[in-house]
């Protein structure tokens, strides 16, 4: 399969890197030759010199036979424009990055004129992807499948939960939950665990289930489970904390903005009538002080500055709130933010190459018996969630799910059958027309049958 790259960027290069490590053909085009050199020492790909706009650079990369052109500059108009002469020169499909919320507001009528196969906006990801942590502020990360009915969460439970020293099988058994934990990261380890494993404390747990079980579970163990987020505080003025506050407010939460800049401020309160929108620094401590840091239920660090959304989310976790949030541009720095209790994580890079990298690897296997619809990397990329829409009849299709001879490391995780959620038993069955979640620790799981031993 034969990618083209436009822009090495934070995003460019990310997925760069994602599709390269999975053998695809990457062709890479940027104007900064600097850049270019430091991608192809360390990765296994093609770059080319130029603009991804001009005609000659495409056809110097090929374009006629690549399967997709990605467009990922930091230019909306560029991005659009690459793609749609990409399209012309013969590129099978189109992504481009648009961010401008003007443009995104009419990206129907773009898509279609545009001939593109997506779009994607970095801002809007992760403004959902936020709203979704305050929805459970409990969990630490949340992932949706089939079409959001199905939720995996990542929650670390409290010391003194019930849970700490209980087997699953006890958990499911005692509680009747109707959830599955489906992987568990313990010190760096991570297992896909059966019914015998012992929850310890400090274990990370991925959790599937449908919305409203996993309500009824957070009522069980979630630290916060009596209190919903009512108070919002979001440090930073730009399109994420715009998207977010948008869809906070819909959903009657109260939020305060916090910006530097006054012009922005203006904008903000003319976009978002019901917010309260504060000009002045948000790393002002006493200004946070101020404006009732102590009364927020959740605070959100979304400046454009990792060291400062870093620096103001310490001083609240210090005040005690009980939910923070921290958008952060370098993934790196991940795993020192976490050491500082600092669980809830979001970035926009890695937002939208992960939206990217899912929508390649989706693509990939289309004559299969079953679809990847749906594709997450969980733990740093140890473990992978994947979505199969069955389409025709199998090998595994009818069968009772205790008489499939599944792989070790893999685990069925979830059925969704019409309007029916299904946490499996040994007793169900996959059917055609299904969505099946597999979790598994094999990357290289391309259909259902590739978790089944050879008979």
């Amino acid at each position: 399969m034969k990618i083209i790259i436009i822009g090495d960027g934070k995003v460019g290069n990310e997925l760069a890197k994602l599709l390269s490590e999975e053998d695809y053909d990457v062709v890479l085009i940027d104007n900064n030759e600097k850049k270019l050199k430091e991608a192809i020492d360390r990765m296994d790909i093609i770059c080319i010199h130029g603009d991804g706009a001009s005609a000659d650079v495409l056809m110097q990369a090929d374009v006629a036979h690549a399967d997709l052109v990605i467009a990922c500059t930091s230019t909306d108009e560029c991005n659009m424009l690459s793609c749609l002469i990409a399209r012309r020169l013969g590129a099978k499909h189109t992504i481009a990055r648009v961010r401008n919320p003007i443009y995104y507001q009419q990206i129907d009528i773009l898509k279609q004129d545009l001939h593109l196969s997506m779009a994607v906006n970095p801002e809007l990801i992760v403004a959902e992807e936020i709203s979704r942590l305050i929805i459970f502020p409990d969990a630490n990360k949340i992932e949706t499948f089939v079409k959001g009915r199905v939720e995996l969460v990542e929650f670390q439970p409290p010391a003194d939960s019930p849970m700490i020293g209980m087997t699953l099988a006890e958990l499911y058994t005692k509680y009747q939950v109707k959830i599955l934990v489906c992987a568990v990261e313990h010190g760096g380890d991570v297992a896909i665990p059966d019914g015998d494993y012992k929850i310890c404390e400090k274990d990370t747990l991925h959790i599937a289930a449908e919305h409203r079980e996993l309500e009824k579970f957070f009522k069980l163990f979630g630290s916060r489970r009596r209190d919903k987020i009512r108070r919002v505080m979001i440090c930073g003025g730009g399109r994420v904390s715009y998207y977010l506050a948008s869809r906070l407010i819909a959903m009657g939460v109260q939020v305060k903005i916090i910006e530097l800049s006054e012009s922005r401020c203006e904008q903000l309160c003319e976009l978002l009538p019901k917010a309260t929108v504060i000009n002045g620094d948000a790393t002002d401590h006493d200004l946070l002080t101020e404006e009732g840091l102590a009364n927020a239920d959740a605070f959100i660090a979304l400046t454009g500055m990792d060291e400062e959304n870093i620096i103001m989310s310490l001083f609240a976790r210090s005040q005690d709130v009980a939910k923070v949030i921290v958008k952060i541009n370098e993934d790196r720095r991940a795993a020192m933010i976490r050491e500082f209790g600092l669980d809830s994580l979001v970035s926009a890079k890695s937002a939208v190459a992960n939206s990217i990298w899912q929508y390649v690897r989706a693509r990939k296997n289309s004559q299969s018996s079953a679809n990847v619809e749906t594709l997450y990397k969980l733990v740093g990329g140890k473990i992978e969630a994947l979505e199969f829409i069955v389409k025709s009849a199998s090998s595994y299709t009818d069968i009772p799910l205790k008489n499939l001879p599944i792989k070790p490391n893999n685990l069925i995780a979830c059925i969704a059958r019409k309007r029916k959620i299904i946490i499996p038993n040994g007793d169900d069955s996959i059917q055609v027309g299904d969505s099946v979640i597999v979790v598994t620790k094999d990357k290289r799981i391309q259909d259902l049958k590739d978790i089944l031993k050879v008979r």
